[in-house]
């Protein structure tokens, strides 16, 4: 016999070694018992369950370890009382040491821990799809910023990834341009989603465009500035032939749809835009102005794998989400 390393009892042939800690525990049992019955209940098992063990012992030690006596119970043969005399000193010897190198595993594998990796650090633009999307990953740490300010903490290492849109088809426009130029940056869309005009239930001033709210001086709630949505309706101003400061309530700004939406629920704005999701949500009109593209940046020192599962979860809400589109579907 001879005891390896990790502690098992080892015969010659094939018998593949028995665990010392729970044959120390069975006979320690007996030897502490007036019967295999007391014993088993100790162990909290089965007598059943008792005897096999016991049976299973000594099949692979060759020796009998334990024996039923008339009037005594079930006791130790001598050999199964040096055994078990024989492991005990082990045990008391090996305690402190096995102790010891527990408490140095435990300490190991708490500074492992200690040296994952931080949560991703995204700023993004609000969108509420991309909220849902986050809102379940402890391995993203998000910060709502407008796209411009999304992409100047990307620039500044602030943030590891930026997320940001743009209301436009083709060809990037300024300042979005240089982002997807950039060798450092890994730039992926994450879905498409529709922008629209918020209004009153009903649209009761029949609003299309931009041009309706100047012509009837209606109250518009604007996002803040460097907001992708906020440059999206410049533009439009500036395609209109429209000053945007011209437009009432230009200067009113919120940094949500939700916001936006809730100023004329109650009232206090006649018009803004925001999605169409929120448009129901809070039982408002919605007049499309068209569809933008939802991106990615991100640095390419990041895990590729974190980033595709992002992706392809917001791409899964997009498909079933009022207004949105995952990109697949072009």
């Amino acid at each position: 016999m001879r005891v390896s390393t990790p502690l098992t009892l080892q015969a010659d042939g094939n018998w593949n070694g028995l665990a010392l800690r729970p044959t120390f525990a069975l006979l320690h049992a007996l030897s502490t018992s007036t019967s295999l019955l007391v014993a088993a209940r100790r162990l909290g098992i089965s007598y059943r369950s008792a005897w096999s063990r016991v049976s299973d012992l000594e099949a692979a030690l060759g020796q009998p370890v334990a024996i039923k006596t008339k009037g005594h119970g079930t006791v130790l043969t001598p050999y199964g009382r040096t055994l078990h005399a024989t492991l005990s000193g082990m045990y008391d010897r090996l305690g402190p040491l096995l102790a010891a190198e527990a408490d140095r595993m435990t300490e190991a594998l708490r500074r492992l821990e200690a040296r994952q990796l931080p949560p991703l650090r995204l700023a993004a633009s609000h969108d509420p799809l991309l909220l849902g999307v986050v809102e379940a990953r402890a391995d993203v740490e998000l910060a709502i910023a407008g796209s411009l300010d999304a992409l100047s903490h990307l620039r500044t290492g602030s943030a590891d990834a930026a997320g940001f849109h743009y209301g436009s088809e083709g060809p990037a426009p300024d300042p979005f341009g240089a982002v997807f130029r950039d060798p450092d940056l890994r730039v992926r869309p994450l879905f498409r989603r529709q922008q629209g005009l918020m209004l009153p239930p009903g649209n009761p001033h029949g609003v299309t465009g931009v041009r309706d709210i100047a012509r009837l001086d209606l109250r518009f709630v604007n996002r803040q500035r460097g907001a992708g949505t906020r440059i999206w309706f410049e533009r439009l101003c500036a395609e209109a032939g429209l000053e945007s400061r011209a437009i009432r309530g230009s200067q009113t700004e919120e940094f949500t749809h939700q916001a936006v939406a809730a100023l004329i629920a109650t009232g206090t704005a006649d018009v803004g835009m925001g999605t169409p999701a929120i448009a129901e949500r809070f039982g408002l009109a919605f007049q499309s102005l068209g569809w933008e593209t939802y991106f990615l940046a991100a640095r390419t020192t990041i895990d590729e794998a974190l980033l595709t599962q992002l992706t392809e979860a917001a791409g899964r809400a997009a498909s079933v989400t009022l207004g949105y589109q995952s990109t697949a579907c072009g």
